[in-house]
């Protein structure tokens, strides 16, 4: 993989998890034996070692603890949680200006594997894209944004389960909430991010529809895995996750 020395990492980690009925910040939950957050940049740092970002909100002095007791990183405080593109947003000062792409994980993602950002980075870098997003194909796509395409197959918009009609929840093509981002693109793009939604929260995910509105170069890369991006939610899915990251490493193994 060609230009990793110019790919910065940014690893979403700033959130409550309000379902998870705990005090615990939800990505300190352990699966494995270890925080949530912690897998995430463990697999992060194979990509780029030097250039990973966490951005930190609820119990943030906590999850940065943990997260230094295993590597180093630097860490970017939201300091309210307006959502992915605000949390995103908080870290453009700080990329230096060498980075020219910009990989964006989720912290309670902790079942992600190297192969995969492997192949959305090594994607994004050979289309020489403004956005790529990694998308998995489910049977039942109930919760995540879907990927909405025109007839021709091009990549129209992602639209938030909150906000999708009644024919775009049908699709079963959906969001992993992993994306690569031609910095330049980011940087511009993220400015024009707006709140008008049912959450009333700035998406990271209206981004694609910037791109396409500026002409810029979209691509999706799908993949038939949805253990790897499956994010954790609940004390069910946390249990769900336990199971699914011995199945996975034994597969690997």
């Amino acid at each position: 993989m060609n230009g990793t020395d110019k790919l910065a990492i940014v690893i979403l980690a700033a959130g409550k998890g309000t379902r998870m009925k705990s005090d615990l910040a939800k990505v300190l939950h352990l699966v494995a034996g270890k925080c949530m957050v912690v897998h995430v940049v463990e697999c992060a740092r194979k990509l780029a070692p030097e250039q990973i970002y966490v951005v930190v909100g609820h119990q943030a002095q906590q999850v940065e603890q943990e997260v230094r007791q295993h590597f180093d990183a630097h860490f970017v405080l939201q300091k309210e949680l307006n959502g992915t593109g605000d949390a995103v947003k908080s870290v453009v000062p700080f990329l230096p200006a060498h980075i020219q792409h910009v990989l964006v994980l989720c912290g309670d993602v902790p079942l992600i594997q190297e192969q995969t950002l492997r192949l959305l980075v090594d994607g994004h870098l050979d289309s020489k894209d403004s956005l790529t997003v990694l998308a998995v194909n489910v049977e039942n796509p109930a919760g995540y944004g879907r990927i909405v395409r025109d007839d021709s197959g091009a990549v129209l918009c992602i639209r938030e389960e909150a906000d999708a009609s009644a024919s775009e929840k049908k699709i079963n093509t959906v969001n992993s909430g992993i994306y690569c981002f031609e910095k330049n693109f980011l940087v511009s793009g993220i400015e024009k991010i707006q709140c008008e939604n049912n959450q009333a929260e700035y998406y990271l995910t209206d981004l694609v529809e910037i791109a396409r509105v500026s002409g810029k170069k979209i691509s999706v890369v799908s993949m038939d895995d949805p253990r790897q991006v499956m994010g954790v939610n609940t004390l069910e899915e946390l249990a769900r996750a336990e199971a699914l990251i011995h199945e996975l490493n034994n597969e690997l193994s």
